[in-house]
């Protein structure tokens, strides 16, 4: 005997659902229009450097994204216009569309256009990772050769990255040839499955990353990372008096009970900073004060904690230690005129009508080509101290 359910249409649901997509296809078709308009500003706005670093304060997205975003602006505009057509009528959205630009931007205008045209069809009702693999397979097709070459090239530039998220987690993930990551994921799991035999405390996603860091610090045949990372905290936070957020250079806040438990590790080392009580940032150093260059950048380090340049989280333990006003404009150096800023941003003041302005508070404003300012400044490394009443008693 054969069961069988009945299902009550829901015509509600459905005009729900109807709207949801008619708004979706609204939103492609700005996408659309919003693609020309960057395309056009990337043409008239100066450098590609000074573009991009623009369009990433504008929009507040990481310089990353606004590369990809003016990359995949040109793109489309200038050599994939049935792409750009797709996303204009609303088939696709501009991830998609940048799956297109990002898998050919490295191809001549012949071969893309070829790719461009064999998509064409191949765009609207598909997700993206189905779009990805048509472009891959068409690029291959129609460029074999430069394909390969490619490939190696990529091969060459393996890295590893690391990417915080919240609640003290962070992704470390690596750049690898495809054979070499899927090998050692395989042997990850392998080991993994292996110990959950035994120990069933713990999921098989959980004994693959346990696993995963003990591999990767036992280099010193105990478990223990080498490297350094900085970690501010309060000093009543550190003794449990209170419990503000400490912060973990490149990450961010962090609670204080890790804050603590990082500081009880016999390996750890202290330093000393001197803040003002009652606005939580690092004092300034004395004017008549003498400072030589090492302990002046560990100074400004420590007081930045980030480069200073807006929306960029760069630690500035791996920043560069540079003038705010150049030496050739007399610029002085000293924690007034000197701040933490990575190599690009750094290089960007080079860069016509880009200025920046160090303010009363520890922060800097960035002006742009366009007239548009942007400030930024460092979290206080504690809550403010209320001031005490005059006329308090001291006991």
């Amino acid at each position: 005997m054969v069961m069988t359910t009945s299902f009550a249409f829901n015509p509600k649901a459905a005009r729900l659902l109807d709207a949801a997509y008619d708004e979706e296809v609204v939103l492609r078709r700005a996408q659309g229009r919003q693609v020309r308009s960057i395309a056009g500003f990337a043409g008239v706005g100066g450098s590609r450097r000074s573009v991009t670093e623009e369009v990433a304060l504008v929009f507040s997205v990481s310089r990353n994204q606004a590369f990809l975003l003016v990359e995949t602006s040109c793109a489309l505009v200038s050599r994939l216009p049935n792409t750009l057509a797709a996303l204009e009528n609303g088939d696709i959205d501009l991830f998609k569309a940048s799956k297109v630009s990002q898998l050919t931007r490295e191809v001549s205008d012949e071969v893309a256009a070829r790719v461009d045209a064999w998509m064409a069809t191949r765009l609207a009702g598909r997700d993206p990772t189905a779009i990805r693999r048509s472009v891959d397979h068409a690029v291959q097709k129609f460029d074999p050769d430069g394909y390969r070459d490619r490939a190696v090239k990529k091969r060459a530039l393996r890295h590893v990255a690391l990417e915080h998220e919240d609640e003290t987690m962070s992704k470390l993930s690596g750049w690898l040839p495809a054979e070499v990551a899927s090998s050692i994921y395989a042997s990850l799991s392998q080991a993994a499955k292996k110990r959950r035999r035994t120990d069933q405390s713990r999921t098989l996603d959980q004994h693959r990353a346990d696993i995963f860091a003990e591999r990767l610090l036992a280099e010193d045949g105990h478990g223990t990372p080498r490297a350094h990372v900085h970690v501010y905290v309060d000093l009543l936070t550190l003794t449990g008096a209170r419990e503000d957020p400490a912060t973990l250079a490149g990450y961010g806040p962090v609670p204080g009970w890790l804050a603590r438990e990082i500081a009880a590790d016999p390996g750890s080392t202290w330093s000393r900073l001197i803040t003002d009580p009652f606005t939580g940032q690092l004092l300034e150093a004395s004017p008549g004060t003498y400072r030589s260059p090492a302990s002046l950048a560990r100074l400004i380090k420590a007081r930045d904690r980030e480069c200073t340049h807006p929306g960029c989280h760069r630690p500035a333990e791996f920043s560069e230690i540079d003038h705010i006003t150049t030496w050739a404009r007399n610029g002085n150096t000293d924690h007034h005129n000197c701040h933490a800023a990575c190599t690009i941003h750094n290089h960007l003041k080079e860069e016509p009508g880009w200025s920046a302005q160090p303010t009363s508070n520890g922060g800097m404003t960035i002006t742009t080509p366009t007239g548009r300012t942007y400030h930024a400044t460092p979290e206080p490394l504690h809550d403010p101290r209320p001031q005490p009443d005059d006329d308090t008693p001291p006991f």
